[in-house]
Parts: structure tokens; C-alpha cells; sequence
């Protein structure tokens, strides 16, 4: 299943790429790195896993701000193009291809794991978040930044609510709304992954205290923060959240 994905996300490497670059270039950049210090480990330079990096946005801005950063995805374009923005940004990042599910750093190497529209892919979400724990320094955090995007494939009022969010992008004349490279392979491959089904942020909570996380917290709809209008009206029944837990 993890192969299928990442194929899958080998063919949109390009897509997001272009997204990450308008962030890096508007006001997403600074209110996420904010985001991020906010809820961070309180020291200037720390040791931070970008866990599916993909284009490297988050990569980019941290290393940026100082820290020592390691970005790893499963797809090699996806670290193509994440080396290219950290090239012309002029910071530097270790980039490496490795599935989140078994990862080859040590015990204890890091201060902060983050990551940003990752989890919702995992074929094994447990194995994942135990091994972001493993690779957690004590009193590391795990930053989790998702939201729950692939409810409207099986829930009807989910459904009505997304398309309604459809709708009013179109009716404010931007065209038809941006979509993934393959539309029916996103559904196809989202709705055999464990948690399209599974109501987050409280399932994460759930399973990361029973991994032996502690001060687990939720911050949820972050939409008015980090995303522009466009994004807003899009994403309105589909407010994304953050969990922060200390190992």
C-alpha cells in the first residue's frame, strides 16, 4: 500500500511545488514559522525532522530561522523539487528519501518531527507516530498539521458541505477550483487509507497518549491563520488542525 503512495505522490511533485513557491513568496511563510515557534521546543537551533517534506516548504522556513533541518519523503521528485526551492532560498537542509513507517536515524536524534497534510496518507498511522516517538530527543514535540480532507468521500452531509465550498469558489469568479494531478486515483488510493474514516484530531489524541506522548494538545480550525482567501473559501468545512505532543 505505502508503494502505492508513494508513486501517487511522485506525479504531483510539480503541483505542490508551485503551491509551496507562492507560500514562500506571501504572508504563509512568516504566520506558519510563528505557528511553529509558538508550539515548538523553546531554543534558538534545534535538531528538526521535516517528516514528508514534499516541495520543502517547511524545511525552507526553518532552516531559515536557524535550525538544523532534515527533510525526508518517500518520493524523490518531491526531493527534487524541495532541493531546488532550498537552493534559490540559499539555506541549507539535508534532503532524504525515506518512508516515515521505518526510519533509519537513531534513538533520541531529534528536537521537533513536523509535518503538514502527511498523516492523512499513512497506511500505518500507529507504526508512524511510534517511530516519530522513537527518533524524539525526552521532551521532544511532534508537531501534526492536518485536517480531515477525504471525509466528503463517504459521508453525505461532508459531501454537500464540500461541494457547497466548490460552488462558492466558482461563484467568486477564480474558475474552476484547483485538484490533484488524478483526481480518481486521490479518491481510490484515499479511501482504502486507514484514516479517511477515522474522526481527527481525536483519534491522533487517542493514539499518541497511548504511545506515551504526554501533553498532547489540539488546536483546531487554523484555516483564518495560514491560508488566503481562495484557500478559505475552499476549505471552509474543512478547517485544519494542529497536535502537539511531548515525548
Amino acid at each position: 500500500m505505502q508503494n502505492e503512495v508513494a508513486t501517487y505522490w511522485e506525479g504531483e511533485a510539480e503541483l505542490y511545488s508551485e503551491g509551496i513557491r507562492k507560500e514562500l513568496e506571501g504572508f504563509q511563510r512568516q504566520a506558519w514559522l510563528d505557528l511553529i515557534k509558538e508550539h515548538a521546543p523553546q531554543r534558538p537551533s534545534l535538531q528538526v525532522l521535516d517528516a514528508g517534506c514534499g516541495p520543502g516548504f517547511f524545511s525552507v522556513i526553518l532552516a531559515g530561522d536557524g535550525h538544523q533541518v532534515t527533510g525526508i519523503d518517500c518520493a524523490e521528485h518531491m526531493l527534487d523539487e524541495a532541493r531546488g526551492h532550498a537552493a534559490r532560498e540559499g539555506v541549507t537542509a539535508d534532503f532524504l528519501q525515506m518512508d516515515s513507517h521505518s526510519l533509519s536515524f537513531g534513538d533520541n536524534s531529534f528536537d521537533l518531527v513536523v509535518c503538514r497534510n502527511v498523516t492523512w496518507s499513512l497506511a500505518e498511522p500507529e507504526k508512524v507516530y511510534s517511530e516519530w516517538k522513537r527518533v524524539l530527543k525526552p521532551q521532544g514535540r511532534l508537531l501534526i498539521f492536518d485536517a480531515n480532507w477525504n471525509w466528503h468521500l463517504w459521508d453525505k452531509e461532508m459531501k454537500r458541505q464540500h461541494d457547497e465550498d466548490q460552488q462558492a469558489y466558482r461563484d467568486h469568479g477564480w474558475g474552476e477550483p484547483p485538484h490533484h494531478v488524478d483526481t480518481d486515483e486521490t479518491d481510490r488510493l484515499s479511501l482504502v487509507l486507514p484514516l479517511t474514516r477515522q474522526w481527527r484530531p481525536a483519534w491522533d489524541v487517542q493514539t499518541l497518549q497511548a504511545l506515551g506522548f504526554h501533553e498532547v494538545n489540539t488546536r483546531e480550525d487554523l484555516n483564518a491563520l495560514v491560508m488566503d482567501e481562495k484557500q478559505q473559501v475552499l476549505n471552509r468545512s474543512t478547517p485544519m488542525f494542529l497536535i502537539c505532543a511531548e515525548k
